[in-house]
């Protein structure tokens, strides 16, 4: 694929059926409990084929003293927890944005537990060096709540292998709080035991047991196919494999979405998109700390269909494959769409929280071009632009990191020649 892609204005039909990948976040913690387990012989069916998965795959099988996670952030906390157990020293590297991005307090907790990391270059960033563990005897550790669930995940996951379990005190507010749940539940299917106790997490000592499992279907891909449905005027969409009780925090998307005039029926195969007849309401206000990878989907959603957007809970986007804020701003700017960060006096009811306005609605003359700084949910949160005239996105192959297929789901639905 070229290094820009050209969207023509799409039809305002959306018909179809789709079976969506597996969940990248879910088929990752399967795949690390395994790891840990030590045993690889019980299949897990339905696995993300995203480029972070394939990355945390090929790592998890190399018996090497150098790992490069490229810019899979998930794969690389989740790696540093994992070989700080592991006998020997390695280095655990990224690409050039992964070293930008922050993981001092996860080295802090794991060295409080007796973990053995160096940084090689800059100071609370990657590369690392992880040596051999040798036990503090501290099993408690805190940890600031308000930067990355990933890093709590990562630290969960490897408890029931310390001698003593672990004490887990996140301090602050907590973020992508979801994520952290769906850790749990899945180390509780493989046999942990991790139960909360006055806002502590306690991890008792023990072994997995790897059994047969199924990963669901991703529903922060399922997002994007939302937003088509909620731009298209004929809706008639099946999208395959996401399930009602779900352990993913984006599954609140079938009541975000009722605001933008979709339908969601669940099925014996998954979910079915069609219009509710009620239309869009003018205003959408969301709290997104907990499903923060939805954020680009409804800020441009809320700009193509010229919805007043008010959202908070997005402190985690600067800290992403890019820093999402600026990027959103950027790209939002060219099509007409303002996204600003309001004034303190804005969250007094509020304090704690930080609100931005996406406000204004999508027009463009010329096919615009949108950068996507190579961020995948930029590329595929702007592809639904091309219901309302043509774009072209830069570096489309950005998809692979999560959604690999995304562009030949567009051309399965008629949306692309």
């Amino acid at each position: 694929m070229a290094d820009l892609l050209v969207l023509p204005k799409a039809p305002q039909t959306l018909r179809g059926s789709l079976h969506l990948n597996g969940s990248k976040s879910i088929s990752n913690r399967v795949l690390m409990i395994h790891a840990l387990a030590g045993d690889h012989s019980a299949p897990v069916e339905h696995v993300s084929i995203a480029k972070d998965t394939l990355i945390l795959q090929k790592l998890l099988q190399a018996d090497s003293d150098l790992y490069d996670a490229g810019d899979a952030g998930t794969t690389f906390r989740f790696m540093t927890a994992y070989l700080s157990l592991k006998p020997g020293t390695q280095i655990l590297t990224g690409s050039a944005r992964m070293r930008e991005r922050p993981v001092g307090p996860l080295v802090a907790a794991l060295k409080q537990l007796g973990a053995s990391i160096e940084f090689v270059e800059n100071e609370g960033f990657p590369p690392l060096k992880i040596g051999e563990f040798q036990y503090s005897g501290q099993k408690e550790v805190r940890m600031a709540a308000d930067v990355s669930s990933q890093f709590l995940s990562a630290l969960g996951m490897i408890g029931p292998h310390l001698p003593e379990g672990l004490v887990l005190v996140p301090e602050g507010r907590l973020v992508s709080g979801a994520y952290l749940e769906m850790t749990l539940a899945l180390m509780r299917v493989f046999g942990a035991q991790a139960d909360w106790i006055n806002g502590v997490l306690h991890i008792s000592p023990g072994n997995y047991t790897p059994k047969p499992f199924v990963v669901e279907a991703d529903w922060s891909a399922a997002s994007y196919w939302y937003a088509f449905a909620a731009l298209a005027e004929d809706v008639d969409l099946e999208l395959k494999g996401l399930w009602p009780r779900s352990l993913q925090g984006d599954s609140v998307l079938p009541g975000m979405m009722e605001s933008f005039g979709v339908k969601t029926e669940f099925t014996e195969r998954g979910i079915h998109l069609s219009k509710n007849g009620r239309g869009v309401k003018p205003i959408f206000e969301w709290d997104f700390v907990q499903c923060p990878d939805l954020a680009q989907t409804f800020a441009v959603l809320c700009g193509a269909l010229g919805v007043q957007g008010l959202f908070a809970g997005l402190e985690t986007l600067a800290i992403k494959e890019t820093d999402r804020l600026a990027a959103l701003k950027q790209e939002l700017a060219k099509v007409g769409v303002g996204f600003s960060k309001l004034p303190p006096r804005f969250s007094r009811k509020h304090p704690e929280k930080t609100y931005y306005l996406i406000d204004g609605q999508a027009s463009w003359q010329e096919t615009v071009q949108i950068a996507t700084y190579g961020d995948h949910r930029m590329a595929m949160a702007f592809a639904p632009l091309m219901l309302q005239g043509p774009i072209r996105i830069e570096n489309p192959k950005v998809v692979e990191k999560s959604y690999s297929r995304f562009w030949e789901d567009l051309k399965l639905l008629d949306l692309l020649p």
